[in-house]
């Protein structure tokens, strides 16, 4: 059976998560919210409409569209620039050659080319879930369960590697081992608690401890 390394990006392969608070705050700013910053990188890697419910609550004026639109063009500003983090080319490319299936699962939108550009390791990755793809966006196992179909592994032949308590509880609901990364700013105590098995400061850090860590062998648990 095959295997599969399952990757967030923004935040775990890519250093953009404060690239999004700012644009976020901006756009926020512009339309008369007061959103705090905290709050924003809190919520991140939440589907778009999911976020903005989050932030500005159910009862909100409904101009989701706008908002999102303002965001997409000031994080746009950045598409030409975005930071890879260090090492995240290497370690997916070892995980592609030791036989794990590499897929991306982000909520991404008109940013995935420039995000892809920036990791430059397209002949590692196999396959792209998008929030798009499914009807329920992280934290739900929906794009979970889309990435392992197409990498046509089951759960018990997979982790997933994330920078959010969206990310770990995705994975940990869809039956997949978790590893969380702190690079996105998100603390040990709050991944651990979400569901993840192993803890990692960034891509260099596990790529340094792959040996050791969940992707050593496939990781143990349930198909689903």
């Amino acid at each position: 059976m095959n295997r599969a390394a399952l990757f967030d990006v923004d935040g775990t392969l890519t250093d953009t998560n404060h690239l999004h608070v700012t644009s976020w705050w901006e756009a926020f700013r512009q339309a008369g919210h007061d959103v705090s910053m905290h709050a924003i990188h809190r919520a991140l890697d939440l589907p778009g409409e999911d976020l903005l419910a989050r932030l500005l609550g159910d009862g909100r004026d409904r101009s989701d569209d706008a908002l999102s639109a303002a965001h997409d063009t000031l994080y746009g500003t950045f598409f030409d620039r975005l930071p890879r983090l260090d090492s995240a080319d290497e370690l997916l490319c070892l995980l592609d050659r030791r036989g794990w299936r590499v897929v991306l699962v982000t909520s991404a939108g008109s940013e995935l080319k420039a995000l892809r550009r920036a990791i430059d390791a397209a002949d590692a990755i196999t396959a792209t879930a998008s929030s798009d793809d499914v009807e329920k966006g992280k934290p739900a196992p929906d794009p979970v369960h889309h990435a392992l179909e197409l990498a046509d592994a089951p759960a018990r032949r997979a982790g997933f590697v994330g920078d959010t308590v969206w990310d770990m509880k995705a994975a940990a609901r869809a039956g997949v081992a978790c590893v969380g990364l702190l690079c996105g700013g998100i603390p040990r105590h709050d991944l651990e608690e979400a569901g993840a098995r192993a803890v990692y400061g960034d891509p260099a850090d596990l790529l340094a401890r792959l040996d050791h860590s969940p992707f050593a062998d496939a990781p143990q648990g349930a198909d689903r």
